[in-house]
């Protein structure tokens, strides 16, 4: 299982400039979304994140060089994981559910919360519009990684985990794997942060999420 430590800013919240805090996270580790527990046709798209929090929020930035993108959802809660997609899935202490952040390369959200991939409750939309997002797209030089790239930064308030009451995430330990898909690109994929052992494609299995924590 993995494990990560993420990093506290204290010079940014939930409604600093996102282009600094963007500026900020690429000083940060990298971390690699490339295992492929459903290799399917063999692509694979070059994916990492970066990650950091501040007094009252988390922030994520995603770097996505692929071959081809895809934005066709545009309201919140819709099926976002049809386009180009990364997930963040996450759950606090001892709760057997989970929140699941879905984003598109534009930024639109499914957000939602439950105990597997069948019993989920779709959040109000208040929450998502909470968040905040920036995207940058980029030609990549290198063919092998893609001839497409696209970054997404993420503001996301502790408002926004609105099935819990979070003053702080300061010292908390959480569950979480992170994820990078497209069910209906012209080569579909399924990668994951945290190895899944299972004979189907299936991200909601949160006994293979890895172990993150907030630092003091």
């Amino acid at each position: 299982m993995k494990e990560l430590t993420v990093p506290f800013l204290d010079s940014v919240n939930h409604v600093s400039p996102i282009a600094h805090v963007s500026f900020l996270l690429d000083n940060y580790e990298k971390n690699h979304i490339g295992l492929m527990p459903w290799p399917g046709n063999g692509y694979k798209p070059d994916v990492h994140f970066a990650i950091a929090y501040g007094l009252d929020g988390l922030f994520i930035k995603y770097y996505v060089s692929e071959k081809s993108i895809r934005a066709a959802y545009t309201q919140p809660n819709q099926p976002v994981h049809k386009d180009s997609c990364v997930e963040f899935f996450v759950s606090f202490g001892d709760d057997k559910s989970y929140y699941s952040f879905d984003f598109n390369c534009a930024g639109t959200c499914m957000l939602s919360f439950g105990a597997d991939r069948t019993n989920r409750e779709l959040l109000p939309e208040a929450a998502i519009r909470a968040i905040r997002h920036h995207t940058n797209f980029k030609l990549v030089n290198d063919i092998r990684k893609g001839s497409l790239g696209w970054e997404l930064t993420l503001m996301i308030p502790l408002k926004a985990f609105c099935n819990h009451s979070f003053t702080s995430l300061n010292g908390k330990q959480c569950r979480v794997n992170f994820y990078k898909c497209g069910d209906d690109l012209p080569d579909p994929h399924f990668l994951v942060w945290n190895n899944i052992k299972s004979a189907e494609a299936n991200f909601h299995l949160p006994e293979f999420f890895g172990k993150m924590i907030f630092e003091n």
